[in-house]
């Protein structure tokens, strides 16, 4: 396909302009996407307010956006699978194939990956994406671009759900309300854990997790945590602890409250990248902890488990801006928390 597409750049810190490109050319192995939806991440909006997240730094001009779900409009020669009209979900980081964890089928640890908007790799707030046929998964009728875009985060979750080992007759609990809390507490509710509670301190995501179906919420801000998890599970304790709000005391909280033996999955990011945590209670309690990076081999379940109504991924979604508007779009997700769950650029 000839032609010129629109592509929001991220020209400085808190500025977005439009420019035009080429539409690229899908290599032999690759499919042309026409983006139709990408969700906007905290990757996305910690980039855009700060313009460095750790050892990756934005070099203007640059273009963020990893959640993608689209229709493919040119296959390459060698692709068989898919084919022009498909409806798709874009995973979004390319692997090498070749070193050990690749090897090991642990590819989200590869450390040579080409992933959507982690500088120095573009990302898609763009009209058309050419990108790798096998990390393009094709939705079922029943599964709209919106939801394939969200399929992203949602791995993140699904990961974590099995990073924990989740399972039927646990109690568990989720530390944080935001897209990859909520997600991370229906993926646990799709594996079939018995009891689901959610902490937060910003009360409209705790309502939204009771509405995605928690089986209880609890504000910190206005309760004891501790103690109401007591009550709430009748003094039997926590089982598996999914952490996501990245805050030291909700980290401390976590390994406070799970009983002994218990599971903690790390998967929020502090802001600095350090915490002071009880360690002298994980021993006691001989608590396991494990930490999710991303996600590995989770995509076609988790479309499945959209598919067949497990997780209801639009029900994240509290805000839908057009292309136009990505500029809006951007400073809201990072000025109006306590209102904005999950945002998604509708691209066309």
């Amino acid at each position: 396909m000839e032609g010129k597409m629109k592509t929001a750049v991220m020209t400085d810190v808190m500025k977005m302009e439009f420019v035009e490109r080429d539409i690229p050319k899908p290599k032999s192995d690759e499919v042309l996407v026409k983006v139709e939806y990408v969700g906007i991440c905290g990757s996305d909006s910690h980039y855009f307010e700060t313009g460095v997240i750790g050892s990756y730094v934005v070099k203007p001009p640059f273009v963020l956006g990893h959640e993608a779900g689209g229709t493919v409009v040119e296959t390459g020669d060698d692709v068989k699978h898919l084919k022009v009209g498909d409806r798709v979900a874009l995973e979004p980081g390319k692997t090498c194939g070749t070193c050990e964890f690749c090897r090991s089928g642990r590819y989200n640890l590869c450390p040579n990956v080409e992933f959507f908007a982690t500088p120095p790799y573009d990302g898609v707030f763009q009209e058309y994406v050419a990108h790798q046929a096998e990390l393009c998964f094709k939705l079922p009728e029943n599964v709209d671009t919106m939801e394939g875009g969200l399929i992203e985060p949602l791995s993140v979750g699904m990961h974590a759900a099995a990073q924990g080992d989740a399972h039927l007759g646990q109690r568990a609990v989720v530390m944080g309300a935001g897209c990859i809390g909520l997600v991370s507490m229906m993926s646990l509710k799709a594996r079939g854990v018995s009891e689901v509670y959610v902490i937060d301190i910003m009360q409209k995501r705790l309502d939204k997790a009771m509405e995605l179906g928690a089986d209880g919420v609890i504000n910190s801000k206005e309760e004891d945590a501790a103690a109401r998890l007591e009550e709430l599970t009748g003094g039997r304790g926590i089982d598996l602890v999914i952490e996501t709000a990245g805050s030291e005391i909700t980290t401390s909280l976590a390994i406070l409250t799970a009983k002994k033996g218990a599971t903690i999955v790390l998967v929020g990011y502090s802001p600095n990248g350090k915490m002071s945590l009880p360690v002298s209670t994980i021993l006691d309690k001989e608590l396991t902890l494990k930490s999710v990076f991303r996600y590995r081999h989770i995509y076609p379940m988790a479309i499945d488990a959209v598919a067949g109504g497990k997780v209801n991924l639009k029900g994240i979604v509290t805000d839908v801006f057009n292309f136009d508007d990505i500029q809006k779009a951007m400073e809201r997700s990072i000025y109006n928390k306590a209102d904005v769950v999950k945002a998604v650029i509708k691209i066309g």
